[in-house]
């Protein structure tokens, strides 16, 4: 059995302890009480912000009526908190950057079904070049379930708030004890992914980083390529969620907005544009005419560490 399928079975396993009662720690769980603020953890990350995770810890959290649970920002890269109007849907809508209704919290703190609630973007960085809050509040009134997702990473990234009376099966430190050993988890997924990619890049070829739904790495794989004049390289984007650029130069106003001849590179400025994740048009080729030392970066994860450099010899 690879690594990958044992570290897949384990994080299932350790996922699904949210809805699975710990024994003697579920008994003991704390008693009703009215207005608690419970906390969830959003996204994940490796100390250098190169592995960023895709999940909301705890994935499940049961809590009281009248109680608010309070989303905390705690990877660099960009996430939401959203409620659709129609909790029957089954995934988000596409991301959509040019819209405020997606980009910006929406007005209330007391949640009600049937009606469309968004954090905004969160961060726990400020120099993301998004509009970012750091944290989340909502109050939860009635009993049900409600099932959010993340509108950026769409429905490999959900939670759902289980609202219910009697006694709660886990307290706020069992979801904390459960965070970290999921938290471990998605990191050691993601160190095995970045090996994978890196095995499959050639000389004339880089990737975009990688996700596996699990987990992104927010790097480019094999960064630094040396190639002869007249030669090209491909950036290619092979992951499921995550959308990157390719920018020479200066920092672009519309990242969204390609510019520059890729056929034809001697220096300057050059920016892809978006390019999505398989299966769309997900790569970027590149010709060098002139020799050269030639930087470029991710124009919407450069804050991360996402750059590299081309050498082009005579």
């Amino acid at each position: 059995m690879g690594i990958r399928r044992i570290l897949r079975l384990a994080g299932v396993f350790i996922l699904g302890l949210a809805t699975v009662p710990l024994g003697v720690n579920a008994a003991l769980a704390d008693p009703p009480s009215p207005h608690r603020t419970w906390t969830v953890q959003v996204g994940e990350e490796s100390h250098n912000q190169a592995i960023q995770g895709m999940a909301f810890l705890p994935a499940d959290i049961y809590i009281h009526p009248g109680d608010t649970i309070h989303w905390v920002a705690n990877s660099a890269e960009i996430h939401t908190v959203t409620f659709l109007a129609d909790q029957t849907a089954t995934t988000p809508p596409a991301f959509d950057p040019s819209n405020p209704a997606m980009l910006f919290p929406s007005v209330g703190s007391t949640f009600s079904s049937g009606t469309y609630f968004n954090s905004g973007l969160l961060s726990n960085v400020s120099n993301s070049g998004f509009p970012t809050g750091g944290s989340y509040n909502l109050t939860f009134p009635a009993t049900g379930n409600f099932t959010y997702f993340c509108l950026v990473h769409g429905a490999m990234m959900k939670g759902t708030v289980h609202v219910q009376s009697g006694r709660l099966p886990f307290s706020q430190k069992d979801y904390d004890h459960q965070g970290r050993a999921t938290t471990h988890a998605i990191m050691l997924d993601g160190q095995a992914l970045w090996r994978e990619t890196r095995e499959d890049v050639s000389r004339h070829t880089v990737a975009m980083g990688a996700d596996d739904g699990t987990a992104m790495i927010m790097r480019f794989v094999r960064p630094t390529v040396v190639i002869h004049v007249g030669q090209s390289v491909t950036f290619e984007n092979n992951g499921m969620a995550a959308p990157h650029t390719i920018t020479f130069g200066a920092d672009p106003a519309n990242p969204f907005v390609g510019y520059g001849d890729n056929t034809n590179f001697t220096g300057g400025n050059l920016n892809s544009g978006i390019v999505p994740p398989a299966p769309g048009p997900n790569h970027f080729t590149v010709t060098f005419n002139k020799a050269g030392t030639f930087h470029y970066y991710c124009a919407l994860h450069d804050y991360m560490g996402m750059v590299g450099k081309v050498i082009v010899e005579g």
